[in-house]
This record gives structure tokens, C-alpha cells and sequence, in this order.
């Protein structure tokens, strides 16, 4: 006898019912998919099917004691059905949406009533793939991805036999805020479960001999559900169509989601804050060999490589911006060879004289690499320090590629090559995405020097990624400058392979981020809407791995043009554009006084007076700040000046857009046109700002159609408009 396939009481429940056969409710399609509404004895279903090839259940309402009443009720909007499902312990009015347009997909919405003031101690998950014969045992495919922590609540996974196809399920967690405020719970991990039983486990208080009584309200309208599921024909595939089509689906439920407004910041005031507190701030920097170095944290911490060259290559981004020198810039520039090792021709993580509690030979295997990235951007600029620098690096940073096998470990000797730490966890796997980092700097070297040796390395660490789908990302940013590397070997290779690869580190990113706005605890002060979790299973969002992934996302889609999936440009674009919102709330000056930590900080201290930001911010609303705060982090605020924000000579403004343009021409002397792509059927806020004090008048700005735009006049002097995403538009003063 073969050996029982183990499953849960509801699996085996929802296999005895659908053997039974359910009461039908109602029935509609979506594509070729039949879609039958039908009663259990304590669900609500909607039984997704394809002709002879599987399908899924999916739980629309649970109802304690058993369903007492279903009733049809008449539709709003673009609802293809509204069912009212009474119970014994109150009322879910379920509202359905489906769309069968390319990538066909249905949403569905529970909204919960109790009767009583309502304890929850379980509630079920809500998808299961069925088999032949609606089994859900007999389903056999695979889960590429669920939900990390508290990012977004996802699963993507395929459904191979039957051949039903890929499946991707998205839970809207904004929608259940009130949800997890009545009940005290955190949607960790929620999305996700061991095949067939997935999908969404809606957070309980935790059980003990005395669990905790916060109970959802009675006769108050709660959501307990906002579910989109995305279907795809095609199953399994190989890592690039797997990532790709993951992409489309994402994107297919990003577009029905209510995307959250954003906020326009000043980033050119904050700019010169920050310059202001560098060059002042005894905190932030410290003396050694005679040179300035930067602290990484407040008056924390010895001044290493990979700080310095953040801080120089944010602020000569924003002197090229303002077209005046930056002498602070110059002045940490000076003390860079201290950080060059003559014997091993390396960039050394720490200078010289580095204190005995750290071990000056041990370095993490980006910190090799990403100060050499800066050092290219620069060299490539024209400086000559910079080029020295850089290209006296790369024979060592070749040879410690080729030692490691293009596959690097957590952190090892810089001396020897021994390995410190091998793995992140117990999966075995080190920094998975250092190679992406790696391949970007040697197509820096081939772009500087012309050799092909560089073009190959970089080819051989992207070849070297190969299969590690949804494992790739280690470090958010790292992940970013590997799709970067992915489109610009296609460039200049003219090699599909390598704009489909470039969507396995998207992949990837997008899905380490957090989809969802949440109002748990102290995050009700800010915004964490599309932002990414630094680490692969860090429980934050960092302020130096966002504005680099900005910085990185600005090259992939200045590579890309119109063969870029719509997908694809889509995620980015509105990564960016939250961004410029999201990262202002890292700056102590943006939260109130009880959102940042006080005590037990890792690193310094933190100084709400200094525009510095904290390193760290939480979906879960935890006290922002306890990592610290983050001085090299402080270039985050020149690169978003310095891209989002454009000069204008002559004019009396600058204008701010939150997409990066993709052609700006003067026209005349009053006159310019500015044209973006972004994503389709989207919009981006276009503003004027003064450069010097009085009102702006006499500004037109038009659609490409000609059509005039109605601007908004603000009390802060600013001029907004909103045009389309994507398209051009031509301004007049």
C-alpha cells in the first residue's frame, strides 16, 4: 500500500463536500474559465474550473455554526455578483469583480457584520487547487513565491496536473486595516500555506490559557477579505517566463488596487539641510591621516569605504545638478587612497588604523564590490582620482569572483579568501545578487576601457544566477543594479537573454516589497506603500537600499525603450514615484516625537535637530530608528534631488516630476516639451516650483493632443498638475 498523503481537516472537509456535490448559488465565466458560486455547510465557494483541466476552490466566506441564508443581491458598479451570507454570528455581504480581458482575473471582497461583539480564534485558509475529479489531493504543481513577513500578501504558484496553469493570488492588506486594529494582529507571513491548502490565513490573537479579548465590534462592517486572483493558461516554465509572466500578473493586480496619493517633498531644501549638517555636524564626521571622513552613523562607528563613496557620489550627482562645485565633496575625495591596499590592490573596507574590535581583513562580499560601482560612475564622469581608483581595483575584484565561482559568501578574509560566513541561513545560500552588483562594475570597466575580458566577467556572474528564482535577492538595492547590469549587457550584446534575465531580478524585488499601506501602530505616521524590506528577511525598509534601488531603477529605464514588458515599467516607475514620498518619513524631523525609538539603539544616537534619516522603518509600525541614524544614508536626499527635480535656465521655476523623463527639449525661449513612460492609464504629478519668491503666472501647460491642463494653485506657491503617465507634454510661461 503506498503511503497516505498527510492534509489538513479542512482539505479533507472541502474533498467530502465537493464529492457530495454543493448547492449551486449562482454561476458566471471569466475567459474559459466557469466560475460556479455554491453553499457548503460552513462556506461560501466560488469553484473555478477550466474544461478537463483542474481548477480551484475558493473560500468566499466562512460562516461559524453553518451557512444559515444566501441572498442575491443587485449589483453595484462593475460587481458581477453581491451575495448577502447570514450565519449565526452576524452577516458578509460578498462582493465579486472579474475582468477577462488578457490576463483574465477576479477580485473578491468579504465585508464582515457581527451580531455580537466577535472573539476570533481561527479562521481558515481560503485556496485550495483541485485535481481530477475536484480533488484537491490529486493536484500536483508547485509555489514559486509567498509572502516574505510583511510584504505583500501573495502567493504565485502553477497548477500542472491538470494543466489548469499558473495562478497569482494578491490580498489587498490596506483593506483589513480596521481589521487588524480591532484585533490586535500583524499580517505576518498570512499569505502562503503547504500545498493545497493556501492562500490567506487571516492573523488571530496568539492562543494561550488566557488569550486575549480584543473582539471585532458588533454591528460594525469590518473587511475580513479583498482578494485578486490572476490567471495565466500557460504552468510551469523556465525562471525567465516564470518571472516575467509573475511581472504581468503583478501588474494585473497592481492596476485594480486604489493606489494610495503621494506627497510632494521638497527634496532641494532637504538637500541643503543635509549638506549644511555634513559639513557642521561634529557627528558627522571625523579626522584621521589629516582627512575628513564621514561617520556611518552619528558620531558611531569607523568611517569605511563603502560610506564615503556614497556620500561623494550623492553630492557630485548633486553638484553636476546645481552646476557649482561641491568642496565638501573634494575635501572626502582627498582622503580616499588611505582605503587603497598597494600590496593586495584592493579598496579595503576600513582605513589602516581601524580599532581592534573589528577585524580589519573581514569584509561582506558587496562592500568589495559597491564602493567600486561609485567609483565607476565617477570615473566614467571624467575623474581621474576616481578612474586611478578603479581601475587599480579590478584585478583583485576579478580574482576574488573567480575564487568564490561567481558565487559569494556572507563575508570572508579580504586577505586570503577565507570564508567568515557562508550562508544567511540554513538554505545555504550566501549573497545571492552580489554577482548582479559585480556584473554592473565590469561593464563600467568595458565601457571605460574597451576590453572584452570585462564584458565577459560580466556575462559569467549573470550566467552564474542562472536558476535561483525567487532566492535571488539578498540585499534590495544589490537586486536593482543586477537588473540594471541584465538590460545594459543586452544593449550592448543586442542578446535576448539578457533583458528576459534582467526580469528574474525584478522578479525578484517586487517580490520583497510591501503592496499594501498600512495603519499598524506608529506606521499611521508614514507611508510604506510599494516600499522594499532591505534584507531578504529583514523585518524593515531602509532608507540607503531605497534610494539606491531608485538610483539603479533610473538606468535600467533610460536601457530599456519599447521592447521593456508594460509590467515591468509599470512596477518600476511607481517604485520610484513612491519613493520620493516614501523615504521622506526616514528623516526624525518627519515623525512625531513617540515613532522613533529612545533607548536600546544599535548604532549612536539619534538627533531629531540633524537632517540625517534613521536607517530604519517598519510595515508593522515598531519605533522607527532602531538601527540608528544612518548617515550614509544621507546621500538618499541628493539623489532624489538631483532626479526628480529639473533646472530650468531662465525660468523663474524648476520643475518637479515624480516619473523620470525620457525627453525634455527646450523650444523656444518661453516654451519646453517633457515626455515620460510610465504605465498606461496611470498619473504623475507634474509641479512648478518658484525659485525665488512671488507667484507664478502665465504658465500653460498642454497634452500632446493640445488639450490645456487645469492646474492646482497651492498655499506654499507651487503650481501642480497631474498628466498622464505616459505621453508628452509641452509647457508655456
Amino acid at each position: 500500500m503506498g503511503r497516505a498523503i498527510a492534509a489538513s481537516a479542512a482539505t479533507i472537509s472541502l474533498r467530502a463536500e465537493l464529492a457530495e456535490g454543493m448547492r449551486k448559488v449562482a454561476q458566471f465565466s471569466v475567459g474559459d474559465r466557469t466560475i460556479d458560486i455554491a453553499a457548503g455547510q460552513d462556506s461560501i465557494w466560488a469553484l473555478v474550473r477550466r474544461p478537463e483541466r483542474g481548477g480551484l476552490a475558493v473560500r468566499l466566506a466562512h460562516c461559524w455554526g453553518g451557512v444559515s441564508d444566501v441572498t442575491t443581491l443587485r449589483t453595484t458598479g462593475d460587481e458581477c455578483l453581491r451575495l448577502c451570507v447570514r450565519s449565526a454570528v452576524g452577516k458578509q455581504i460578498v462582493s465579486i469583480k472579474s475582468d477577462g480581458m488578457s490576463l483574465p482575473l477576479m477580485r473578491v471582497t468579504t465585508v464582515l457584520t457581527p451580531s455580537v461583539p466577535l472573539l476570533v480564534p481561527y479562521l481558515p485558509r481560503d485556496l485550495y487547487p483541485l485535481g481530477r475529479g475536484d480533488d484537491p489531493l490529486r493536484a500536483e504543481g508547485t509555489v514559486e513565491a509567498a509572502q516574505r513577513g510583511l510584504n505583500s500578501g501573495l502567493i504565485y504558484f502553477h497548477l500542472d496536473r491538470p494543466a489548469f496553469g499558473s495562478v497569482l493570488y494578491f490580498q489587498n492588506l490596506t483593506a483589513l486595516n480596521d481589521y487588524f486594529a480591532a484585533t490586535g494582529t500583524k499580517p505576518d507571513s498570512a499569505v502562503g500555506g503547504e500545498w493545497p491548502e493556501l492562500g490567506f490565513l487571516p492573523p488571530t490573537p496568539p492562543q494561550s490559557g488566557t488569550p486575549p479579548t480584543r473582539p471585532l465590534p458588533a454591528r460594525k462592517a469590518v473587511t475580513v477579505s479583498d482578494a485578486i486572483i490572476v490567471f495565466h493558461d500557460e504552468a510551469a516554465a523556465n525562471e525567465q517566463n516564470s518571472a516575467r509572466r509573475f511581472l504581468q500578473m503583478l501588474g494585473a493586480a497592481y492596476r485594480k488596487l486604489a493606489a494610495p496619493p503621494t506627497t510632494y517633498h521638497d527634496w532641494v531644501d532637504r538637500s541643503r539641510r543635509t549638506l549644511r549638517d555634513l559639513e557642521r555636524a561634529p557627528e558627522a564626521t571625523i579626522r584621521h591621516y589629516g582627512h575628513t571622513y564621514i561617520h556611518p552613523y552619528t558620531a558611531a562607528e569607523y568611517p569605511d569605504v563603502m560610506v564615503q563613496m556614497s556620500i561623494i557620489s550623492a553630492l557630485r550627482n548633486f553638484a553636476a545638478w546645481t552646476g557649482a562645485e561641491v568642496p565638501f565633496a573634494r575635501a572626502l575625495e582627498q582622503g580616499l587612497a588611505k582605503f587603497h591596499d598597494r600590496k593586495l590592490k584592493t579598496m579595503r573596507r576600513y582605513l589602516p588604523n581601524v580599532g581592534r574590535d573589528k577585524d580589519k581583513l573581514a569584509v561582506d562580499s558587496w562592500y568589495l564590490y559597491h564602493p567600486l560601482l561609485n567609483l565607476g560612475h565617477l570615473a566614467l564622469a571624467g575623474d581621474r582620482r576616481a578612474r586611478r581608483l578603479f581601475e587599480g581595483s579590478l584585478d583583485f575584484a576579478i580574482k576574488a569572483a573567480r575564487h568564490f565561482d561567481y558565487r559569494w559568501p556572507i563575508q570572508f578574509k579580504v586577505d586570503t579568501f577565507e570564508v567568515i560566513v557562508e550562508a544567511r541561513n540554513d538554505d545555504g545560500l550566501g549573497q545571492t545578487d552580489v554577482g548582479g552588483l559585480y556584473a554592473y562594475v565590469m561593464i563600467q570597466a568595458y565601457e571605460l576601457t574597451g576590453r572584452q575580458d570585462y564584458l565577459t566577467e560580466a556575462r559569467k556572474a549573470i550566467d552564474a544566477a542562472r536558476n535561483m528564482r525567487f532566492e535571488l535577492n539578498y540585499q534590495a538595492n544589490l537586486t536593482a543594479w543586477g537588473a540594471a547590469a541584465c538590460l545594459r549587457l543586452w544593449r550592448i550584446t543586442d542578446e535576448e537573454y539578457y533583458l528576459q534575465q534582467s526580469y528574474v531580478y525584478l522578479a525578484s524585488f517586487f517580490h520583497n516589497t510591501a503592496i499594501w499601506e498600512s495603519q499598524i501602530g506608529h506606521a499611521k505616521h508614514y507611508d510604506v506603500f510599494l516600499g522594499a524590506t532591505a534584507l531578504h528577511d529583514a523585518p524593515y525598509m531602509a532608507i540607503f537600499e531605497c534610494s539606491d534601488s531608485f538610483a539603479a531603477f533610473e538606468q535600467y529605464l533610460k536601457d530599456s525603450g519599447p521592447d521593456l514588458d508594460p509590467a515591468a515599467r509599470l512596477l518600476i516607475s511607481e517604485y520610484c514615484k513612491y519613493a520620493l514620498d516614501r523615504a521622506w518619513y526616514y528623516y526624525p524631523d518627519a515623525l512625531p516625537v513617540d515613532a522613533i525609538a529612545t533607548d536600546k539603539i544599535r548604532n549612536g544616537h539619534i538627533d531629531r535637530s540633524l537632517s540625517f534619516p534613521v536607517e530604519d522603518l517598519y510595515v508593522d509600525g515598531q519605533p522607527a530608528g532602531q538601527v540608528g541614524q544612518e548617515i550614509y544614508g544621507a546621500g538618499a536626499a541628493f539623489v532624489f534631488a538631483s532626479r526628480a527635480f529639473h533646472n530650468v535656465s531662465g525660468a523663474p521655476f524648476r520643475i518637479f516630476c515624480d516619473h523620470f523623463p525620457v525627453t525634455s527639449e527646450r523650444t523656444s525661449t518661453r516654451s519646453l516639451t517633457f515626455g515620460i513612460q510610465g504605465g498606461e492609464a496611470r498619473e504623475a504629478v507634474f509641479i512648478l516650483a518658484p525659485v525665488s519668491r512671488g507667484r507664478l503666472a502665465g504658465t500653460v501647460l498642454r497634452t500632446s493632443a493640445g488639450d490645456a491642463l487645469t492646474p492646482r494653485r497651492r498655499r506654499d506657491r507651487l503650481i501642480e498638475y497631474r498628466i498622464p503617465a505616459t505621453g508628452a507634454v509641452s509647457l508655456h510661461w
